[in-house]
């Protein structure tokens, strides 16, 4: 049987730390291995990142599907087609269904740009956090990488790491900041949880 911890990584967007998430696996960093990217938007760069480097893409809209019930079950099928150990949200705008959460418990993970729970819940995503975070004059913001549950932003926080917010940042000039610290930490994690799942596929 093979023990390879085998990643999916959900994305909505230019895919940044997908591409981390790809290159930490790349050179060991990561001991598995992405072997599923999922998005939400069929225009999604991610997707582009994906194919470069031989990553079936897949596209999933749950407005696709006769109803819930049909979009779970083609999406855990396909996770179980690619015998998917960890989801990694990476820039994921879409709630994640229960049914994925039940079957997955525990190995679903998100990053957050922000600092949890004060600047998450639904709408607090991407750039509306660091709009947010500048308007409230924070003297630091952070990156908060979490377990994901049935409610937004709301499951165990598994690392946080806290970066500085200057008085004169713009939005886009503190996006760039907690990027930098996404694609460090996000990996790290990521390491770790494949390193528990690996112990448990040998044992």
């Amino acid at each position: 049987m093979n023990k390879q911890v085998r990643l999916a990584v959900f994305i909505s967007g230019s895919g940044t730390n997908l591409q981390s998430i790809i290159d930490r696996c790349a050179d060991g960093t990561i001991p598995a291995e992405v072997a599923l990217v999922v998005s939400s938007d069929p225009e999604a760069y991610g997707l582009v990142r994906a194919e470069k480097v031989g990553i079936e893409g897949a596209v999933y809209r749950r407005k696709d599907f006769p109803d819930g019930r049909a979009a779970d079950d083609y999406l855990l099928d396909l996770l179980d087609r690619h015998q998917i150990d960890i989801i990694a949200l990476a820039g994921y705008l879409k709630m994640v269904a229960p049914a994925i959460i039940s079957r997955y418990r525990g190995r679903v993970v998100n990053i957050h740009p922000g600092i949890l729970p004060k600047y998450g819940g639904k709408g607090m995503y991407g750039h509306f956090v660091h709009e947010a975070v500048v308007k409230a004059k924070e003297k630091e913001t952070g990156v908060t990488i979490h377990i994901v549950d049935e409610i937004y932003d709301h499951g165990t926080v598994l690392a946080c790491e806290k970066v500085p917010v200057f008085p004169e940042d713009t939005p886009d000039e503190l996006a760039q900041r907690v990027l930098k610290v996404e694609h460090a930490l996000y990996p790290r994690v990521l390491k770790e949880l494949s390193e528990e799942i690996a112990k448990e596929k040998t044992s």
